[in-house]
């Protein structure tokens, strides 16, 4: 596993992108989309609510990820194949228990075992719901939720099992560093680290190109894999120039 540590989530996701686009190798999934992908990935912020809590370079700027995060964190009227407010906040999806539907608020569970038992390690929510997700075109990236209490402050671990790095990684950190911050604020403690683990980091290079620019900044920032380059040759590096 390659780990970043990072001041802020804004730096994090340019440094995550830096890693898969420089270090990776090209892939063509299962729904044809040309990525590259690259090896696991941890990243640590010590103060996730430290500015800049997004990158300059991503076009999901401050108003779309504010939203984002209240949708995480209140709910969206608008029609998913699944979000992870009802995951978190109102997990089962359907399922019943002997009779009954399944509705459980799993953010609520992790704050009443942090409040009851500090030193709990068992303070964890999840997403994945067997039965549904296996047969949903698009499944939950994000998996688990952990929060402990260590040294006065709630710290967040996270887990991805498919992380587009370059469009979703930095809208999912400064949502969830907000779902931190509420939990936190609920118990009446500081926000500590914020640990954003990703198994399958990824990029979509071609779907994503304009955006891949803004972060590349014509090779002065980063230098991609070559085949990376080579599919934009918007400077010289993808020209030939390497």
């Amino acid at each position: 596993m390659r780990i970043i540590a990072a001041p802020s989530l804004g730096r994090a996701h340019e440094l995550a992108v830096k890693m898969v686009l420089e270090k990776g190798w090209t892939l063509v999934t299962e729904n044809g989309e040309a990525t590259v992908e690259f090896e696991e990935m941890g990243i640590r912020v010590e103060t996730p609510l430290a500015e800049p809590m997004a990158s300059p370079c991503s076009r999901f700027q401050r108003r779309f990820l504010e939203k984002y995060a209240e949708d995480l964190l209140n709910g969206s009227a608008a029609q998913f194949e699944y979000d992870y407010h009802s995951r978190l906040f109102d997990w089962g999806q359907g399922l019943a228990l002997a009779g009954r539907e399944v509705h459980s608020d799993q953010i609520g569970y992790i704050t009443k075992k942090l409040a009851s038992s500090p030193v709990s390690r068992r303070a964890v929510a999840v997403t994945w719901n067997p039965p549904v997700d296996g047969e949903l075109d698009d499944c939950p990236c994000l998996q688990l939720v952990q929060c402990l209490v260590r040294n006065g402050a709630l710290h967040m671990k996270v887990v991805f099992r498919s992380n587009d790095m370059l469009s979703a990684a930095g809208a999912n950190m400064f949502a969830l560093a907000h779902l931190q911050m509420s939990v936190a604020d609920r118990l009446g403690l500081p926000c500590g680290s914020y640990t954003h683990i990703s198994l399958v980091p990824h990029v979509y290079y071609l779907r994503d190109l304009q955006e891949l620019e803004g972060f590349c900044l014509k090779g002065a920032e980063i230098r991609p894999v070559e085949q990376v380059c080579r599919s934009c040759g918007r400077c010289p590096l993808g020209a030939g120039g390497r």
